[in-house]
């Protein structure tokens, strides 16, 4: 057969602890030691093969254990027999089976993508309407609780041509967001920065801090206080001269919609997953655009699976329109999982033409790292 008819046969996962190369604090929580992830592989009855990934951050959208269960208990039996054609009626029944669990969803329809290109012999992005750029802009983020590590790390991102950096703040004090602040713009000028709270600030504090951070004039500032805090939101919105963006308070279009109807940004991170899959996604970027409001494509703590993913998404998505942060598979784990390099090149991201995600991963590498391992019977 080499037509999407192919039944699906074949629902392996992997549940991998991948190492990372230093801690990193975010507002709202850290990752030290090793991130977790959940790779999925479907496989057709004509033998071609579709690798998905899960990333989730417990304090985010859910734990590895939640994502594991509801990909094995949950959404498995959907998947089993089923058409590779059908992914729009997998998806609607996954999501139906088993609440939240974005990040198990998004694995899952990558690796319906997947499959389906590796079958039909068309890259992801085809598939989802049309490539409409060759490379991303990349931004990588300095989270580092030890400066003088992303110190470092600024000085490898100037001679890899990355030129834009994301700075994670409001896991220390104030003094210690306003010196690195102060440190990018005298010894670091050639990049852009970013400015991401990732919810960190109380609300007492929010208003005030944010306003200070304003003064440096960084492209942006993102999520500075809890998702539910809509009306906070609006008023620093109103309180700055740069840009707000909403990435906590924004999961999908059901978001999207409050958070234009409130007032509450002026852009938004998209992120598989916690959009729950890629026709979220491309919503909630049109709605954003529709709006005037730009997006950028985020990320988890991801390896080159969910990166790859990511990248078709925004080489088909006109609307996400400010880069992308997939530095994680090069920059951050110790080892990524993919065969060859996820493709950075010159400070962008390069949009793979090849069929499905364009890399696969290394077997070897996955059997390495696994802590779990489930098998269709």
């Amino acid at each position: 057969m080499s037509d999407t008819d192919q039944n699906i046969t074949g629902f392996d996962l992997w549940y991998l602890s991948l190492p990372v190369v230093s801690a990193r604090d975010h507002g709202i929580g850290r990752v030290d030691g090793a991130c977790e992830v959940v790779v999925l592989r479907l496989t057709s009855e004509g033998g071609e093969t579709g690798w998905g990934e899960a990333s989730p951050w417990v304090v985010f959208t859910g734990s590895p254990e939640a994502t594991y269960a509801a990909l094995d208990r949950y959404i498995r039996p959907l998947v089993l027999g089923r058409k590779v054609g059908d992914r729009e009626k997998i998806m609607l029944d996954a999501d139906r089976a088993v609440a939240h669990c974005t990040e198990a969803k998004a694995a899952l329809d990558t690796a319906l993508l997947d499959l389906a290109g590796h079958i039909s012999k068309q890259p992801i992005h085809q598939l989802l309407g049309g490539k409409c750029r060759d490379a991303i802009p990349l931004s990588v983020s300095l989270a580092n609780p030890d400066f003088s590590q992303d110190r470092a790390l600024l000085d490898r991102l100037r001679e890899d041509d990355v030129r834009i950096v994301k700075l994670k703040t409001g896991f220390r004090d104030h003094a210690f967001d306003v010196m690195r602040l102060e440190t990018l713009a005298q010894d670091y000028p050639e990049f852009a920065v970013r400015v991401d709270y990732n919810q960190g600030l109380d609300p007492e504090e929010a208003l005030a801090r944010v306003r200070d951070v304003a003064t440096f004039r960084p492209d942006f500032i993102e999520q500075p206080v809890r998702a539910p805090l809509y009306d906070l939101m609006a008023q620093i919105r109103e309180a700055i001269d740069v840009p707000l963006l909403a990435d906590e308070s924004v999961f999908g279009p059901e978001d999207m919609s409050r958070a234009l109807r409130e007032g509450i940004c002026d852009g938004v991170s998209i992120k598989l997953m916690k959009s729950g899959g890629f026709a979220r996604a491309q919503s909630v970027a049109t709605m954003a655009a529709r709006h005037g409001l730009g997006a950028y494509g985020g990320d988890m703590f991801e390896a080159g699976i969910a990166h790859l993913a990511g990248t078709h998404l925004i080489a088909a998505t006109q609307a996400i329109d400010l880069g992308c942060e997939f530095y994680q598979a090069r920059y951050y784990l110790a080892e990524d999982i993919l065969e060859t390099p996820f493709p950075c090149d010159g400070g962008h991201v390069q949009v793979p033409d090849v069929p499905g995600l364009g890399i696969q991963p290394d077997l070897d590498k996955l059997n390495h790292y696994c802590i779990s391992q489930g098998r269709a019977a």
